[in-house]
């Protein structure tokens, strides 16, 4: 059997999608197949994928109509044959050794799903990248260890995306795990990832960053203003999958409304303009409801987020002109937070670089030997 079934959905990135093939067909681990899915480009995207598949025997090429980003992994997943699956984005690259090492993680500890650490990363004006290390998990303990998110609501914490592991194929199929078919890439992504988690008996998070995404193509949908609410529907559609087992809703109900706010909050700030009062509008009623019957619970939300909450609920009108009216303001502010952020990820990067390297490790314990040896001889002495 095939180890490893990579699915990629291509739409329009004749820009990228050449260092994105070459990072995939490059893999060490060659017990791999190679789905590639047209979802209908009207650029050079589907004679580039030719051009590759001229070379290398494991593409299969699906070529169709636009149907969608959902739509397209779904084919990719249905016609996988490999033990797991993986997904990558076409405007996206991947280090070379990423299958190997997840399918050893994956075929040693027995796993549902394995998923490591990943950077973003842009590109400036001068051709140079800057990469920013995400880490899955704020806390060290969550990794390199066995969990079961089905029993764990809080591992929803962790940072969201599905292309940054491999799923096991049948239990994709056993619980019939795919993306919803909206039209357009639309945030399917978020549902696909709930499912994963609610279902899945054992996964585990390495902190090693083999996915290199990024954040700076203008047709990405996380940068489309236009896009309003795409989220909202999202998160309709997995609100009806987890309430069909009444056991799954009231265990995940809190986290889901956890992601569901800050999936909202993001869209607000990422939407144009003259999109933003009638979207505060409808937030706070979603908030409403979901208070209403129970599903929303301060204790799982940040201080600042629960004060946010509050503020739409009571009266929304206020909080747009408060918060979001005032947005070239708070435009300055966001700008040097996140420049802030920028330099203070970099920082943490380098200390981790120097903290992982064997000069430090090697000075760490010749400094902790003297303070060993001290406290052997004075127990001596006692």
């Amino acid at each position: 059997m095939t180890k490893v079934s990579i699915v990629i959905p291509i739409y329009n990135v004749q820009d990228y999608l050449k260092e994105c093939m070459e990072s995939v067909i490059g893999q060490t681990l060659e017990s791999m197949e190679i789905i590639c899915v047209n979802d209908g480009s009207t650029d050079q995207s589907l004679d580039i994928i030719k051009s590759f598949q001229a070379q290398d025997n494991r593409i299969v090429l699906l070529d169709q109509k636009n149907r969608g980003y959902g739509y397209a992994v779904n084919r990719g997943i249905s016609t996988a044959k490999g033990k797991y699956v993986g997904i990558v984005e076409p405007d996206d690259y991947i280090a070379l050794d990423m299958y190997l090492k997840l399918y050893e993680k994956a075929e040693k500890y027995k796993l549902d799903f394995v998923k490591a650490d990943f950077y973003r990363f842009t590109t400036g004006e001068d051709g140079e990248r800057e990469f920013y290390y995400n880490h899955l998990s704020p806390k060290p303990q969550d990794y390199n260890k066995v969990f079961n998110p089905s029993k764990n609501p809080e591992t929803l914490r962790y940072i969201m995306n599905t292309w940054s592991g491999i799923y096991r194929r049948d239990f994709l199929e056993k619980y019939q795990i795919r993306h919803n078919e909206t039209p357009g890439a639309s945030f399917q992504d978020n549902g696909f990832w709930i499912q994963t988690f609610v279902y899945g008996g054992r996964a585990m998070i390495i902190d090693k960053p083999y996915y290199r995404n990024r954040r700076d193509n203008p047709g990405s949908s996380v940068n489309s203003r236009e896009k309003v609410y795409c989220i909202n529907i999202e998160y309709d559609h997995i609100r009806s999958m987890l309430i069909k087992k009444p056991e799954v809703w009231e265990r995940f109900k809190y986290m889901y409304w956890f992601k569901k706010y800050h999936n909202y909050m993001g869209t607000l700030w990422r939407i144009g303009d003259e999109y933003r009062e009638e979207y505060v509008h409808r937030f706070s009623r979603e908030l409403k409801r979901g208070m209403a019957l129970g599903e929303i619970k301060k204790e799982v939300f940040s201080e600042t987020a629960w004060n946010h909450i509050q503020s739409m609920t009571e009266n929304p009108e206020k909080y747009y002109f408060g918060r979001v009216y005032s947005k070239s303001v708070d435009e300055k502010v966001f700008a040097r937070i996140n420049e802030l952020e920028i330099q203070n990820q970099k920082l943490k990067n380098e200390i981790a670089q120097i903290r992982r390297s064997k000069s430090f490790r090697l000075g760490r314990l010749l400094l902790s030997l003297p303070i060993k040896l001290k406290k052997i001889a004075g127990g001596r002495k006692g």
